[in-house]
């Protein structure tokens, strides 16, 4: 199965803080860098360290070489993409002292995703092959049609959410991959249990797997047949910057290669887990050998702690 990736290519400038500003308020950066990012290009490199076979398309601006060439050089194909006039999508991004961060996007090339363009990118991929969006870009409800009309198994990342994704037709969508803020927001409820927010979206749009990610509480699945929840693994929390979109790339690259939804959920949250202790979004997302190798020291240890137990 390939992946194609229609998505969006920022440069996101990165600055450490005691704590966010506020209203009227100027406050000292600790630290600063400059990332390649965006969620589509995070949940690219996602896939390809995962295994995937993963092209995207989107597009970038004159100033944009730097993030093709880093999709490239993790693996993934970038055959696709094209250039605008308009300068590449970036993002300014605060990272508090807990690692936790507020995002600010500006479009910019993200925009220039059009109709024609998305016809010419579907046509080097069929019903046997995957589409995966965000809500970063321009035209995403024409997309999804678009897919839905050929057969492919329609991903969609609702992020950031916004009135636009009113427009898009949710019943021709696959997957749903979406936090707790997003699954309240299409489910319409206030309540923050994520089983009323899994009921009411099931029910919205039963044809659609639904991943509900909940940030330290874990993540859920839900298809017609199967429900769970997946705990998170322990980690020292950096920033947590491209964890969502790391989560998303391995869960996918796990239900493309035939694994079972647990355990693509497992190895999803492991990546995650790996990523939040590390500076950055696409730079901390960690090799599929690391998580492997990871997963199978974990399952050592709990067969020993189990064996322990049997014998006390």
């Amino acid at each position: 199965m390939k992946i194609l990736n229609l998505g969006s290519l920022n440069i996101d400038k990165t600055y450490s803080v005691n704590h966010y500003a506020e209203a009227g308020e100027t406050i000292q950066a600790t630290t600063h860098g400059e990332f390649c990012g965006g969620k589509g290009l995070n949940q690219s490199i996602a896939l390809a360290r995962a295994g995937a076979d993963v092209f995207h398309a989107g597009c970038i601006g004159q100033d944009g070489n730097i993030l093709s060439e880093t999709l490239a050089g993790a693996g993934v194909k970038t055959e696709l993409i094209r250039k605008s006039q308009k300068p590449s999508g970036h993002a300014v991004i605060q990272v508090n002292h807990e690692g936790q961060n507020k995002i600010m996007i500006f479009g910019g090339a993200n925009s220039d995703v059009t109709p024609e363009y998305i016809d010419e990118v579907l046509e080097h991929f069929n019903r046997e092959d995957m589409l995966l969006l965000q809500n970063e870009i321009s035209n995403v409800p024409y997309a999804i049609e678009k897919a839905g009309e050929k057969g492919m198994t329609v991903v969609f990342n609702p992020s950031p959410i916004s009135s636009s994704i009113e427009q898009c037709d949710l019943r021709k969508v696959d997957y749903l991959i979406l936090n707790e803020v997003e699954g309240r927001k299409l489910a319409g409820t206030d309540s923050e249990n994520p089983d009323e927010i899994l009921k009411k979206l099931h029910s919205k749009y039963p044809q659609a797997v639904v991943v509900l990610t909940l940030g330290s509480r874990g993540s859920c699945y839900m298809d017609e047949k199967e429900f769970f929840h997946q705990e998170i693994f322990p980690a020292e929390v950096i920033d947590t910057t491209g964890a969502g979109d790391t989560f998303t790339g391995y869960f996918l690259a796990g239900i493309a290669r035939g694994k079972q939804p647990g355990e693509a959920m497992k190895y999803a949250a492991l990546a995650s887990a790996l990523s939040v202790g590390r500076h950055g979004a696409s730079p901390s997302i960690p090799a599929y050998e690391e998580v492997h190798r990871e997963m199978m020291m974990k399952m050592s240890q709990a067969r020993l702690q189990d064996s322990l137990r049997e014998l006390g």
